[in-house]
């Protein structure tokens, strides 16, 4: 679609004026403007241009939002795996990560839903986005945990335990909860790790939700859908005689 469709939107509460029939020409195929004009955001088009800009517009259905929803799982996978590879291997966890993941599930939103878009777009890329960053907790505390059992082995546990000294808080949970109960609490502490690590160090914890909702602020954006909007069609003055 021509770049003059992605200028802002035309400010209704300032008289415009079309001019005369024949006297003004349209911003998009520079043909003079007829009888009737369209304005394609802040562009003032024929009615030709006004009629195919409004046909091009994405017309939302039960299909796209699927589609755009499937995609936008995707995205969020992919963002959720970015975030905890990059932490894991760099042994950083940067908030700032979130706003990529924000930009990759808005975009695989609007890509998958083929441009349109709405407040049921936005509210799941706000969701998925949230999800795949708080989530990220869970591959990255394993990790952790992972590196500790390196450091302090079973046989120390074991010899501390012997010897009556308490086990680090970072010692493996006893072995009679389900697989199913595991999933569900490693899924709800996932969920809740933003305002876990708030309650812990207040600082950095808001400094983290702050950049976390400025993420979702961009995936909720993105997931608006075309930037195009079509007024019309207007009926320009009749000629000068």
């Amino acid at each position: 679609m021509p770049e003059t469709l992605k200028q802002p939107t035309p400010q209704f509460t300032t008289a415009e004026y079309a001019g005369r029939e024949g006297t003004e020409h349209c911003q998009l195929c520079q043909q003079p403007i007829g009888p009737r004009y369209y304005r394609v955001n802040a562009a003032m088009a024929c009615a030709a241009c006004g009629e195919r800009a409004q046909h091009e517009l994405p017309k939302d259905s039960h299909r796209l939002f699927t589609r755009g929803l499937v995609f936008g799982i995707g995205g969020a996978v992919l963002g959720l795996i970015l975030y905890s590879v990059f932490a894991i291997a760099t042994g950083l966890v940067i908030g700032y990560l979130s706003l990529a993941v924000g930009y990759i599930v808005g975009k695989a939103i609007k890509t998958g839903s083929k441009g349109a878009g709405g407040r049921r777009y936005q509210i799941a890329a706000v969701l998925l986005t949230y999800a795949a960053v708080s989530l990220a907790a869970i591959p990255i505390g394993m990790s952790v945990y992972a590196k500790q059992r390196k450091t302090h082995p079973p046989g120390l546990e074991q010899s501390r335990a012997d010897s009556g000294q308490a086990p680090p808080a970072t010692a493996a949970p006893d072995g009679r909860s389900s697989p199913r109960g595991a999933l569900l609490q490693l899924t709800f502490l996932g969920l809740a790790s933003p305002f876990l690590e708030l309650a812990e160090d207040p600082f950095h914890g808001l400094i983290g939700l702050v950049i976390l909702l400025v993420g979702v602020r961009i995936a909720w954006r993105l997931a608006a859908g075309s930037e195009a909007q079509v007024f019309g069609p207007f009926e320009t003055a009749a000629p000068a005689t």
